[in-house]
C-alpha cells in the first residue's frame, strides 16, 4: 500500500493529518495521594483534599467545556478495578503495591460516575474500555468488564485501551477481537514519546480490528511546571511530524492531570489541541475515526 493511499484511508477528506484525544479515568478522586503528595512534595496542604468535600481530580466539567468550545469530542476509556479492600487478599492491604493497583478506585454503578457517563455519551464523547491491570491476558476478565460496563451504557463500547499500558503482542489484541472490540489503543509508552510504532493505525490480523498507536502520554513530556517552553517544543515537533507525513497522532491525558496537583499539563493539552486544529487537522476520538474510514461492520 502506498502511503499516499495510507493517508488517504486514515486521514479524512479536507485534513492533512489527525489528532485522537484520549482520556483514562483511572482515579477521578483524590485518596491515598493526599498523604503521599504531603509527604513527598512536604507540603502538608495536600491534607486538605481528604475532605469529601473537596474533589480536585474531578476535572471533568472544564475539560468537557473546553472540548465543546472548540467542536472536538475524545475518548473516554473506564475503568471496572477491582477494589484493594472488597476484592484483594488481606497481604496485600499493606504493600505498596496493592495501594498503587487498587487503593482508591471507584464503582461505574456508583451514581455520580454514571452521572459522567451519560453526560458524555449526550453530549457524544466516546466513552470506552479501560482494562484492568490482571485482564491483559484473560479473555473472560475483558468480556466480563466490557459486558458490565456495556451494562451500565445501555449500549455497545468499541474499543478500549489497557490499564499501565500492559499489553501482550498479539494475545491482548486477539482478546480485543474475540470479544467484539474493534479497536485497541494500548501500543506505546508511558516514558517515552514519538511515532515509534508508526504514522498511522495498522491491522495486525489483516481484518477490521485496528491498533492505534499512543504517540504521547502527558507524563512522558518534559515537565511543563519546571519548563512550560521544553514542553510546547516537545508537542510541537510531535505536530510537525504528524503534518508532514500524514499521520494520526493518539495523546492520552489523564484527567487527574487537569488539577492542581499536575501544573502545567491542563495548559500544555489546551495549546496542542487548538494548535492542531489551527494546523487544518482533523481532531476527535479513536471510535469516530474508526468509525469513518473502516465502519462498524
Amino acid at each position: 500500500m502506498s502511503v499516499q493511499r495510507e493517508r488517504t484511508e486514515w486521514v479524512p477528506d479536507g485534513h492533512e493529518f489527525a489528532l485522537c484525544l484520549t482520556h483514562d479515568i483511572d482515579r477521578p478522586y483524590k485518596t491515598y495521594q493526599s498523604l503521599f503528595y504531603a509527604l513527598t512534595r512536604r507540603d502538608p496542604s495536600h491534607l486538605l483534599d481528604i475532605a469529601p468535600s473537596r474533589t480536585p481530580y474531578w476535572t471533568f466539567d472544564d475539560l468537557l467545556d473546553f472540548e465543546r468550545e472548540q467542536g472536538v469530542r475524545s475518548a473516554f476509556y473506564v475503568l471496572d478495578e477491582q477494589s484493594l479492600f472488597t476484592d484483594r487478599s488481606p497481604r496485600e492491604w499493606l504493600t505498596m503495591t496493592g495501594w498503587q493497583l487498587y487503593a482508591g478506585r471507584y464503582d461505574i454503578e456508583d451514581e455520580r460516575i454514571r452521572d459522567l457517563l451519560e453526560t458524555l455519551q449526550s453530549g457524544g464523547w466516546e466513552v470506552g474500555l479501560h482494562g484492568s491491570y490482571e485482564s491483559v491476558d484473560d479473555r473472560e476478565r475483558l468480556r466480563s468488564e466490557k459486558a458490565h460496563l456495556e451494562s451500565v451504557l445501555g449500549e455497545p463500547v468499541l474499543g478500549g485501551r489497557q490499564h499501565y499500558l500492559r499489553l501482550e503482542r498479539p494475545e491482548t489484541w486477539e482478546h480485543y477481537r474475540a470479544i467484539g472490540l474493534k479497536y485497541d489503543a494500548t501500543l506505546g509508552s508511558p516514558t517515552e514519546y514519538g511515532f515509534t510504532d508508526g504514522y498511522r493505525p495498522f491491522r495486525p490480523f489483516d481484518d477490521d480490528f485496528v491498533v492505534f498507536p499512543l504517540t504521547v502520554m502527558e507524563a512522558a513530556l518534559p515537565d511543563p511546571a519546571a519548563s512550560f517552553d521544553q514542553a510546547w517544543a516537545a508537542c510541537a515537533s510531535l505536530l510537525d511530524e504528524a503534518e508532514a507525513n500524514g499521520a494520526v497522532m493518539t495523546v492520552l491525558w489523564h484527567p487527574r492531570y487537569f488539577s492542581h496537583d499536575h501544573p502545567g499539563y491542563g495548559r500544555l493539552y489546551r495549546r496542542l489541541v487548538r494548535a492542531a486544529l489551527d494546523r487544518g487537522a482533523w481532531v476527535g476520538a479513536p471510535g469516530e475515526l474508526y468509525t469513518a474510514c473502516v465502519g462498524t461492520r
